[in-house]
């Protein structure tokens, strides 16, 4: 993977990932969604660890919101964007995502759909498109490693939840 002025930040998502190539990557990962979602029941998904925490609903669409703004990225960068992409702030994202009016279902459906549709991008993608380099926020990185980034992030809220919800 080549990520460069992130290796700090991204660093505690893609060591997550032990597989080399990406698309195997994103396939041994499809059975850990499902098995952490089927884990949790609509009561459950509306449980947060503590005052001010995330409820697994918020947990789950911020996986989906992270998912969808990483596989822009990565689309942008695979079209050689030149504009620095901006970054989010994944609090304010969880204040205003109405996710915990939703069904932990409806979450599970778009969960999937989502990692789909960045399943089917990546696939889309040829070697040059997944080493060519863009700005994001303050750094800079390649397509493929984005995707990297992107299966790490979803082991490192598997992994919270796991030793902070259970």
């Amino acid at each position: 993977m080549s990520i460069t002025n992130t290796e700090g930040y991204f660093l505690k998502y893609t060591s997550l990932v032990k597989e080399g190539d990406l698309i195997d990557a994103f396939t041994q990962q499809d059975s850990v969604i499902k098995k952490f979602v089927e884990r949790i029941s609509e009561e459950k998904s509306l449980y947060a660890y503590a005052e001010e925490k995330w409820t697994l609903k918020e947990v789950l669409q911020h996986m989906i919101d992270t998912e969808r703004i990483f596989a822009y990225r990565a689309l942008a960068i695979a079209r050689k964007e030149t504009t620095t992409l901006p970054s989010f702030d994944e609090n304010n994202y969880a204040a205003h995502s109405n996710a915990n009016v939703r069904s932990w279902q409806s979450l599970v459906e778009e969960m999937y759909a989502v990692r789909l549709s960045t399943k089917m991008l990546f696939n889309s993608f040829n070697e040059e498109m997944l080493s060519t380099i863009g700005n994001f926020s303050s750094n800079k990185g390649d397509a493929k490693t984005l995707g990297f980034i992107m299966i790490g992030h979803v082991y490192h809220h598997v992994s919270i939840v796991e030793e902070r919800y259970f």
